[in-house]
């Protein structure tokens, strides 16, 4: 399984490890607010922990925490997702933060060290990211990883909005080194 690496994080894929400070993010109102809408309980932590390690030996990706350099401590999580269940929309990428990490820039830190895995590994064509509609902090990190909007559109359920960007634009802004900044 992949561990990434940047300047401030460790990227781990999910573990049992991880329960504690997985559950201590995803347990507050405040981060769940533009995800499911209510704080998860420690056996729904467990059971998406459960779930992901499944998926990282299916796929070989999935969801990773976000660990300080230096330190133990989770302060997000973020994921490369397979959507087989929509070949338009193959792969996602997202992001979650602890609330005293946001406007920091560890997110579009994260978010750049998955999708450049993702585009130059992987060898995705395509990744989408969506939040809700009212969710602007999101959206910025989208647009700050040279991400597009496409438009609101129904994913999981309630309306999105939807970014993307394809192989050779994350290519192109690599070349001109936009992708670092």
């Amino acid at each position: 399984m992949t561990i990434l690496t940047t300047g401030r994080l460790r990227l781990e894929p999910f573990d049992d490890r991880h329960l504690d400070g997985l559950h201590a993010m995803n347990r507050l109102p405040e981060v769940m607010r533009f995800i499911t809408g209510k704080p998860e309980t420690l056996e729904q932590t467990r059971a998406a922990i459960e779930m992901i390690k499944g998926r990282w030996a299916q796929y070989g990706f999935s969801w990773w925490a976000f660990v300080e350099r230096g330190g133990e401590r989770v302060i997000g999580a973020g994921c490369i997702q397979y959507l087989g269940r929509d070949p338009a929309n193959p792969h996602e990428i997202g992001w979650r933060l602890v609330p005293d990490k946001w406007g920091q820039g560890y997110a579009s830190e994260a978010a750049r060290a998955m999708a450049g895995w993702a585009f130059e590994t992987l060898d995705a064509p395509l990744l989408c990211a969506v939040c809700k509609p009212e969710n602007r902090d999101s959206a910025r990190v989208m647009q700050r990883l040279g991400m597009r909007y496409r438009g609101e559109e129904t994913w999981y359920d309630s309306p999105h909005a939807v970014y993307e960007m394809t192989r050779a634009e994350w290519l192109a802004r690599m070349d001109t080194g936009a992708a670092a900044g």
